[in-house]
């Protein structure tokens, strides 16, 4: 069992950063792959990126490529999503999840076995 806190989230001005955290409890969370996704109002949830239990192996969606940055630090169970050049399309909640024995980050949300609660994140145009 892992379960997943994020935090981080808040309201920025375009063009500004953000950085989200996802902390994992449970001693085993160094085998998960981690990813991130987000939901606008309205729309689907979307793949935003995702890591693999070493952290070597990254994965993102073409909307953020060359602007957010997936790690991860398995001493302290906690994944982080750094989040550059923000645009007001990037307002949503933002979910962390995890996928058991996963050594790369899937990108479909039935790949993953637990979630968290999500953070917002708001970006003022």
């Amino acid at each position: 069992q892992v379960q997943l806190l994020e935090s981080g989230g808040g309201l920025v001005q375009a063009g500004g950063s953000l950085r989200l955290s996802c902390v994992a409890s449970g001693r085993t969370f160094s085998i998960y792959a981690v990813g991130w996704f987000r939901q606008a109002p309205g729309k689907e949830r979307e793949f935003v990126a995702a890591v693999g239990w070493s952290g070597s192996r990254t994965s993102y969606g073409d909307s953020v490529k060359g602007r957010f940055t997936i790690s991860r630090d398995n001493v302290k169970n906690t994944v982080y999503l750094q989040m550059n050049s923000l645009k007001a399309e990037d307002t949503a909640v933002y979910y962390c999840a995890a996928a058991w024995g996963k050594p790369w980050g899937p990108a479909g949300e039935v790949d993953y076995d637990y979630w968290g609660q999500g953070t917002q994140v708001t970006v003022s145009s």
